[in-house]
């Protein structure tokens, strides 16, 4: 590979340390490798077209910043754990030095996943979320109602936090919290789910692939839309929103695919529960 990036969390310092070393480690070798921060999404872009890989050094948030970078050009990305769970990520700091130049040398696989794309008031947005895009209460405490329309049929209106549509990859992040179901990775059906109902549908539905959803906010205090947690958007009373499943895929470099999800489930979640004290 002639160009890789390497995205790092700016606020960890063994990131940033760790990045610059495997940037030092590839010059010389007929390679250009380009550093950027993770919260420089901006930036980062630039230099994304043309790259070969691009290597997410930090978190899940690290991973999913990088990977709204990569999908546009189809760069897979390789994810280094320096966070907690790591449910996407797929390396530890003590495993990249040693496996990166196998990577480079074209072993591995492709491990492809499903995103959503977003409409607001009948205009795409330019980011792509790989976990969730959820329609809910800003920063006023108090419940939206949430009228809910899946392929132009009428579900209910929700009165909630807020109503999350997933795929499946983000089955294990704000829909688990919510008491929604774990999905295979692979899968490209949907996930619906209420948040904190008020005498509303309290059950998920999974949602077939070419499911299109239809959020339409009522409230008389200031609502948000946020994607992937990170991408936030102010809305206000008779706002809607449209999700559905992107054509584009997110694609991830794996030393495998089969069996390493099932694998680090439980482990990932007894540790996670294990460092709260549950």
């Amino acid at each position: 590979m002639k160009k890789v990036g390497f995205i790092y969390h700016p606020k960890l310092e063994r990131a940033v340390a760790l990045a610059q070393e495997l940037a030092r480690a590839l010059e010389g070798k007929k390679a250009a490798p380009w550093l950027s921060s993770a919260w420089d999404e901006d930036g980062a872009r630039a230099h994304v077209p043309g790259s070969e890989l691009l290597v997410s050094i930090g978190g899940d948030g690290t991973m999913l910043r990088a990977t709204r970078m990569a999908v546009p050009w189809g760069v897979p990305v390789l994810g280094v754990n320096l966070g907690r769970l790591g449910f996407i990520t797929e390396l530890g700091p003590e495993e990249v030095v040693e496996a990166l130049p196998h990577f480079l040398a074209g072993e591995g696989c492709v491990d492809e996943r499903a995103l959503l794309q977003v409409e607001l008031k009948g205009e795409a947005l330019h980011s792509l979320a790989l976990n969730d895009a959820v329609v809910g209460r800003g920063k006023d405490p108090r419940v939206v109602y949430v009228e809910t329309v899946i392929d132009g049929e009428p579900l209910t209106t929700f009165k909630a936090d807020g109503v999350l549509v997933s795929t499946a990859t983000g089955s294990t992040g704000y829909a688990l919290a919510a008491g929604g179901p774990i999905l295979s990775p692979w899968s490209q059906d949907l996930l619906l789910k209420a948040i904190a109902p008020h005498l509303s549908l309290a059950f998920a539905l999974v949602l077939p692939p070419e499911a299109a959803v239809e959020l339409r906010v009522h409230c008389d205090h200031q609502a948000s839309l946020t994607l992937d947690g990170q991408i936030e958007r102010p809305l206000e009373d008779g706002d809607l929103v449209r999700v559905r499943r992107s054509p584009l895929m997110a694609r991830f470099l794996r030393r495998q695919t089969t069996g390493i999800f099932y694998r680090t489930l439980v482990e990932r979640l007894s540790r996670q529960n294990r460092g709260s004290g549950g």
